[in-house]
Formats: C-alpha cells, structure tokens, sequence
C-alpha cells in the first residue's frame, strides 16, 4: 500500500509554532497585499473566510480585513521540513518526497498500513508539534485525493478494491494531472465526476482528450495507476527570485538582490557538496516579457561573491540589450560538479 503524506498548512503552521499568538487570527503566508503579493498559505483561521493559496492577498484583505499577513521564511521552514522527513525516514523503508510538505510512503501491505500510518502521524506530531494528514491506497492518484478528504490530521484508508467506488462521486477538478482547460472541455459535455470519466469508452475519450495523456487520466479516475514509490532524481538545476512590490530601475539596488540570492545558493550549493559551472540570471520587465542570461565556467565555484558577480554582469547584459524597469529577477545554477575546484596559488 501506498500513503500520501500532507502537511497541514505548513507555512502557517509552523509560523504558528513560532508565534504562538497567531494560532488565534486569521493567518496568510505570502507577500504584501498593497502590492503584488500572492497567498503561499493560510491558516484554518484564514480559510473560514475562503482565502486559499495562490489568491493574490490583495484579495485575501478584501475578504477578511483582520487577516495578519506574514512574509514567507523559507529557511525556517526547510528546518522543520528536515525534521519531519528526518522522523518518517526512520519508520518507513521507502519515502519519495515531493515537495517541502508532501511526499509518498511505502506502507508495505494492506494488514498493517493503517496502522503504520497512525504511527507516523503520531511521530511526526511528537517530534515537531506539526500535524500530517495521510491517504492510504493501491496507488498513488488514490493515496493522494485520500490524503485531502479528512483535513487536518486525518487519516484516509482505501481498501484494495474499493478505488473506483471511492473515486466515482468526487469532482473531477481532484484528479491530479488533470488541467483547468481539460476541466472544462469535460464538463462542457457534462462530465463532472470521477465516475463519469472513469466510464467514458475509447470513442468518447478520442473524442474529449488527444492520446495517451487521455487513457491515463481515464485509468486514473478508475483508481488504476501502475507507479511505485521512487527515490526523487537529483534535481539538475536551483533557482530563486523575487518579486519586487513596485518596479525597479536602481542598478545598484538590483545587484544588491542578486548578491543576496548568491548568497542563498552559495549556501545550498556547499552544504550539498557541489558546485556549479552554469549561472543564469533572469528577469521580467514591466510588459511581464521575461529575458536571462547565461554564463558557463570552465570550473565549477560555489563561492557566494563569485556568483554574485557573474549574477550581477548577467544583469547588466540583459539591461544593456533591452533596458527598463523590472517587475522580477531571479538567479539560477546547473551544470553541477561533486566538489569545487581549488584555485592554485602561486
């Protein structure tokens, strides 16, 4: 059997672990609302007023205007990411991570996954006061709707056999790989559950979706869903930016904010034992046209101001050939190697 672990709202919740006042407001993590600030989470408080992720907070306000808005702390939240995984590691053989706050447990067979399961949700609490909502199933489209059935802190069971009965009333919109146009060509038809994409025959699905993408999404919403628990590949590129509140033109204020994403990834780049030979840079001006530019080493550095100094001529390059305000910039590494290259004094 397969879970679905979800941190429940865990930008918020950890903020509320931090603060614990804020257990009693109404909560958002996210950017300004005066500007353009976007909702990454809100708390249980928040959602009672219909605020979710990724509203603008702009509109987050207008729905509720005691809302205490908090910018996003990522490191912090990395922290406490680590000692979750860090616990459920140590229960579960096999762990696919998905994201900060999600990811995929092999629970091993039917008999003992429950229990498994709430043993895991206890341990997660134990260790860090956060709570876990988990969904267990056959497969993992099951295992992760499960997983949002009874938030938060709840635990979801589908028996094997059972996936297409638990999967046939719920809304398509629930189906993970199933985009916001495809939504809408099936309900245009009237499809509006599960169930009814799960009945759909070859000529109907040809008719509705192009390919294979349409006999997966069909399997899918029948329960039958073939992956197994993966380890994640490493990923081949990291990259941060910022969205500024107001558009910039300072130069120096640019390069300040590229010297501070350096620093970011110079610190990721070191405690993970590598160093990159790519930097790009990126940004979008007023029109929202986005451009980057790139560079490559001949060897690999993961010293913060050397990143931050290529970042920077990447800046000016870009500027150069199409000045103006920016709304965005943003700094990336690839071309990864184990370990850094020495310079050699003379």
């Amino acid at each position: 059997m397969i879970g679905h672990l979800d941190l429940d709202a865990f930008f918020a919740a950890v903020e509320e672990l931090e603060n614990p006042e804020l257990r009693r407001v109404p909560l958002v993590v996210g950017g300004d609302p005066h500007g353009r600030g976007v909702v990454a989470t809100a708390n249980y408080e928040a959602r009672k007023f219909g605020i979710r992720s990724a509203m603008s907070s702009a509109e987050a306000l207008r729905r509720c205007p005691e809302v205490v808005f908090v910018r996003p702390r990522h490191s912090v939240y990395r922290e406490y990411s680590r000692a979750v995984w860090d616990v459920v590691r140590s229960m579960v053989a096999g762990v696919e991570r998905t994201g900060i706050d999600e990811g995929y447990l092999d629970l091993g067979g039917f008999s003992g996954a429950r229990r498994l399961a709430a043993a895991v949700q206890t341990a997660v609490r134990g260790s860090t006061s956060l709570t876990c909502s988990i969904g267990v199933g056959s497969s993992k489209t099951v295992a992760k709707i499960a997983s949002d059935r009874r938030k938060p802190g709840g635990l979801t069971v589908v028996p094997p056999g059972r996936e297409a009965a638990f999967l046939a009333p719920l809304d398509i919109r629930l189906l993970p790989g199933l985009g916001p146009r495809t939504q809408e060509r099936l309900r245009a038809l009237g499809i509006e559950t599960l169930g009814s994409l799960a009945e759909l025959d070859d000529d109907q699905l040809r008719s509705v979706l192009p390919g294979k993408v349409a006999r997966l999404l069909r399997d899918r919403a029948q329960g039958v869903d073939p992956r197994g628990i993966e380890p994640p590949a490493e990923a081949v590129s990291i990259s941060t930016e910022e969205t500024f509140p107001r558009d910039v033109s300072d130069r120096e204020a640019l390069h300040d904010e590229l010297r501070r994403m350096a620093e970011q990834l110079a610190e990721h780049l070191t405690s993970s034992g590598r160093s990159a030979r790519t930097i790009t840079t990126k940004v979008r001006y007023q029109d929202f046209s986005i451009r980057s530019r790139s560079t490559t080493l001949v060897a690999g550095t993961d010293d913060a101001a050397r990143l931050g100094e290529l970042a920077c001529s990447l800046l000016d390059r870009a500027l150069q050939d199409r000045p103006g305000s920016l709304r965005l910039v943003g700094v990336g590494v690839s071309n990864f190697e184990p370990f850094r290259q020495l310079s050699v004094l003379p």
